[in-house]
Parts: C-alpha cells; sequence; structure tokens
C-alpha cells in the first residue's frame, strides 16, 4: 500500500506569510532562507536586526508555519495485518525540530521514517507537518495557536490519531488531545503495536507485552474516577451517599497496582524461559559451533541475505520489525566447517528503552556470537546515521565491543553506480551485496569464513579406517590442516576442541 502525497498549497496554514514568502519548491533553498534574504537584505528592514538578534528573529518567523513534508507513506509492499480488512486508521504526522539539535532534511527524514512505521502498523497516512521552533511547547508540544491548526487538518483528513515523532510525556499528550481532539500517540507507541503484532513465540509476546505495559504505567489517565472509593464518613454523605465509602485508594492507583503486578509476574516467566535459551546456546558451544550473529537496522534485508548464505527460507517481508524472534540457521564452510547465522531483531533510531530492556534476552545472541555481520540498506538516502543508530544500540550489549564486525551494504541492486562508489570510497573495507541478486555474496561468504574461530586444541593422529565418523565430526566442527590416506589409517592434522580432541586420542593408532 502506498500513499504518495503531493505538496498541495492548500495545506499552507499561515495565510499571511503564504503571501509574504515564497513557497519552497524541489532542488530551491529553505524557505525560510529566502524570507531571510526578502526582509534583511535590501532597503530599511535591515537596518532594525543586527547579527546577534537574526537567529532569534528567523526561528520567530519560522514558528509561524506548518512545512508540510511531501513524500510519505511510500513504503511498498507493507505486510498484511488482519485489521485492514476494516477501514484503515487515518493518521496524520506532526514533528518538531531546532535548528540547534538537527537540519531540516534530517527532521524530514525522520518523518518519512514514521511514515513507514505508522503504516507497518496498519494505518492510513494523510499528512505529515514539521515545526521549527527552540524547544517543543510544554503544554501541547506544538503550541496552543499551532495545535488548534493542526486540529484543523485533523477534521479536513478526516483523521482518526495524531503521530508524534518523538516520546511525549503524558502531560504533552493530553495537551495536544484537549486541542485536537482525537487520538494521540507517539512514535514509541507506534513501535511496540508493530512489536505486539509481529510477536509469534512465547517469549516474543511476553517480552512485547512487559515493555507495552512499562510504557503504559507512566501514562495512566483518570478515565475511571467514578470507580475512586476515596470519601469517608460526613463527607461521603454530602458528595456521594451511600455505595462512596471505601478503602481511600482511587481507580487508578488501583489499575497501577494491578500493572505492576503483571509486570512483576511477566519479568518472572521470562527469567524462567533463559534455561530453555541457555540449554540451546550450550548444546552450540558443546559442540563447538561458530555464530555469526546478524544485526542491523530495521528492514535492512537480514532475513533474505541470512537466507541467500544459509540457503534457508526464513520469512522475508518488506516490512518494518519483520523478525522479532532469534532465528539461527546451519550452514557449512569451503572446507566442511559448520557454522550457525543467527537473525535478530532490528534496530531504528531512539529504539524505546523499554524494548531493550525487555529484549534484552534476545540480544544476548550478539553478545555471545564470534563474529558480528552487520547489514546496512545501501539504497537508503543515509545509511551512515542507520550504522550509527546500530551502533549505539550495540555499545550497550555486553561482550559486543571485542567482537570482530563485517560491515555489508545490502541491496545493491536498487543502487546506481554513483551511490555505489560513494559507498567503496566511504567504507572501503566494506562489501557490497545484494541478497536479492546474489551480487557479492560469495565474497561475503568468504570474509565470515575467514574469521570463524580457530579450535584451541591441536591434533595429529593416525586414525583407523573404521573411526570415519570421528573424521567426519572433526571436519564439521574443527579447522583440518591436513589429511593423509595412508595403508595403515588415516593421518589427520587438526584444530578442535577438548571434547573432539579427547576422542581423537582414544581412537588414534599408537
Amino acid at each position: 500500500m502506498s500513499h504518495n502525497l503531493s505538496h498541495n498549497p492548500s495545506h499552507n496554514l499561515s495565510h499571511s506569510d503564504e503571501t509574504t514568502f515564497p513557497r519552497q519548491s524541489d532542488g530551491e533553498p529553505d524557505v525560510l532562507a529566502e524570507s531571510s534574504e526578502v526582509l534583511l537584505g535590501e532597503g530599511t528592514h535591515g537596518a532594525h536586526f543586527d547579527a546577534s538578534g537574526d537567529e532569534e528573529w528567523a526561528e520567530r518567523e519560522s514558528r509561524n508555519q506548518l512545512k508540510h513534508v511531501a513524500g510519505l507513506g511510500e513504503l511498498q509492499d507493507v505486510t498484511e495485518v488482519e485489521y485492514r480488512k476494516v477501514r484503515l486508521e487515518r493518521v496524520v504526522l506532526v514533528g518538531v525540530w531546532s535548528s540547534a539539535l538537527t537540519t531540516q532534511a534530517k527532521a524530514e527524514e525522520s518523518l518519512r521514517e514514521l511514515a513507514a512505521l505508522a503504516e507497518t502498523a496498519g494505518a492510513q497516512v494523510c499528512d505529515g507537518l514539521l515545526q521549527h521552533r527552540l524547544k517543543p511547547d510544554a503544554a501541547t508540544y506544538v503550541g496552543s495557536g499551532k495545535a488548534r491548526e493542526i486540529a484543523d487538518i485533523v477534521a479536513r483528513e478526516e483523521a482518526d490519531t495524531i503521530v508524534v515523532d518523538d516520546d511525549l510525556p503524558p502531560s504533552q499528550r493530553r495537551g495536544l488531545e484537549d486541542a485536537a481532539k482525537v487520538k494521540v500517540v507517539d512514535r514509541t507507541a507506534v513501535i511496540l503495536d508493530i512489536f505486539a503484532q509481529h510477536a509469534t513465540s512465547r517469549e516474543g509476546k511476553a517480552q512485547v507485552e512487559l515493555a507495552q505495559l512499562e510504557y503504559m504505567l507512566p501514562r495512566l489517565r483518570g478515565w475511571g474516577g467514578s470507580l475512586s472509593r476515596q470519601a469517608g464518613g460526613q463527607a461521603a454523605g454530602v458528595n456521594g451517599g451511600i455505595g462512596s465509602r471505601g478503602p481511600g485508594e482511587t481507580q487508578i492507583e488501583l489499575d497501577r497496582r494491578v500493572i505492576r503486578t503483571r509486570i512483576a509476574r511477566l519479568k518472572k516467566q521470562i527469567r524462567q524461559m533463559a534455561p530453555a535459551r541457555e540449554v540451546k546456546r550450550g548444546s552450540r558451544r558443546r559442540y563447538g559451533l561458530p555464530t555469526i550473529a546478524v544485526v542491523g537496522y530495521t528492514n535492512a534485508g537480514k532475513s533474505s541475505l541470512t537466507n541467500r548464505l544459509t540457503g534457508s527460507t526464513e520469512l522475508v517481508e518488506n516490512a518494518l520489525f519483520a523478525t522479532l524472534d532469534t532465528a539461527v540457521r546451519r550452514t557449512r564452510s569451503e572446507d566442511g566447517r559448520l557454522y550457525a547465522y543467527v537473525d535478530t531483531v532490528g534496530f531504528v533510531r531512539r529504539l524505546p528503552t523499554q524494548l531493550v530492556e525487555a529484549f534484552k534476552s534476545t540480544l544476548e545472541e550478539v553478545g555471545q556470537a564470534d563474529v558480528i555481520l552487520h547489514v546496512v540498506d545501501g539504497s537508503h538516502p543515509d545509511p551512515f546515521s542507520q550504522i550509527d543508530a546500530v551502533n549505539d544500540v550495540l555499545a550497550d550489549i555486553d561482550g559486543a565491543a571485542s567482537i570482530p564486525r563485517i560491515l555489508a551494504f545490502n541491496k545493491a541492486d536498487c543502487c546506481d553506480a554513483a551511490t555505489l562508489g560513494r559507498l567503496a570510497a566511504l567504507e572501503p573495507d566494506a562489501h557490497i551485496v545484494s541478497a536479492y541478486s546474489g551480487q557479492g555474496v560469495d565474497g561475503l561468504r568468504a570474509a565470515v569464513e575467514s574469521l570463524l574461530p580457530t579450535p584451541g586444541v591441536h591434533v595429529q593422529a593416525l586414525l583407523p579406517y573404521t573411526a570415519g565418523s570421528l573424521l567426519s565430526r572433526i571436519r564439521e566442527y574443527g579447522h583440518v590442516t591436513d589429511v593423509q590416506w595412508l595403508d595403515e589409517g588415516v593421518e589427520v592434522v587438526a584444530d578442535v576442541d577438548d571434547r573432539l580432541a579427547a576422542q581423537v586420542v582414544d581412537a588414534a593408532i599408537d
């Protein structure tokens, strides 16, 4: 589903500014910059502003208009969810950016990513608005005047929800809801909703529910005020009468207590699931099976590349966070050695802290891997910002800093020659691959296998021909240097782990 919103002049909310300032078009400089030149460039107007006041004046002028971001809702072939059979939820996106913290281009890119998140969650993006101001308004995030203008846009577009490209505190969300008269959700709520849709395993569902409850706890509203039982004695007789006397606990306090109890129960359940994960990891360690953790930004093509490298058929969708449950796929190296790729959950800018905490058990796989394969969407307009976002998450994972890493730019089939040349120049050690066409995959596979750890025990033994199964295990779980087929047996030189070394010693011909 794709919704391409063109730049509509009727969306400009400040009519007085429209007659004074030239409208920005593709390839032209920013409206704010042009308007500053018009009023400050020539004539007597510039005499009233000194250099120190220019920035403050320009900031104030830019507040008078909301910038509509074109090209939202262009994510193609987003995965279908069940409730898309009914009318899709119509949403309007809202963001605030400051010159001191970011640029307009990055703010627009962040809003486009929010549009992709909203569509993946099952919404239809009607419009996207950016406001330029020093900092978000403490009461309504965008200011009372802009909140009323946004309410007019919401009414005109018949939207159901406002999605804010930020993590809103409860007070700002409530203020914007009261002004716009529709539901307001923030970026974190959208990501949590996507996770709730895509979680399939028992552990994944528990992790998502835990994150949702921790997000919800400080944001409860007093909708159950009529059920509160605080008054007692004479006050109850005057205000509420019979039936209003109670334990002195409001309904919202009761709700919080229920949520805290559920959170404690979920944390206990997740802890109880840890032994099962440890058994699987212990089995891989016991057999000396090296693991490659495949990490990257969401929708970078991690599952597709894992399928291409291993020949498996893991779920692949052009959707954000299609993979939530860790998938382990075995494959065989050029010399016959077995190793495994671990496909992990994708990352995103400003990943909610609740999700990082809830999915720590999943991210443990990254910290215990032998090699980290960092997959990047090479066709993205700003792939290096995605690299920084992933590195920020990896920095919080214990043990990940010391693990060897390989950088791979995926989706080379979607890039032009200039983009490929730029990526190669900026990251000369990275691999440029295409999981779709297979371009560069063989070179990437060879680079991964070259970093596989060498087992710690070096053996040289003469094995009888009846020990064929042992020789097969040496090839699968060790690093074979040389094999000689002699009359009396098979002479093998290899590096193996302690378990295999003991079996080799027991089976060797004296």
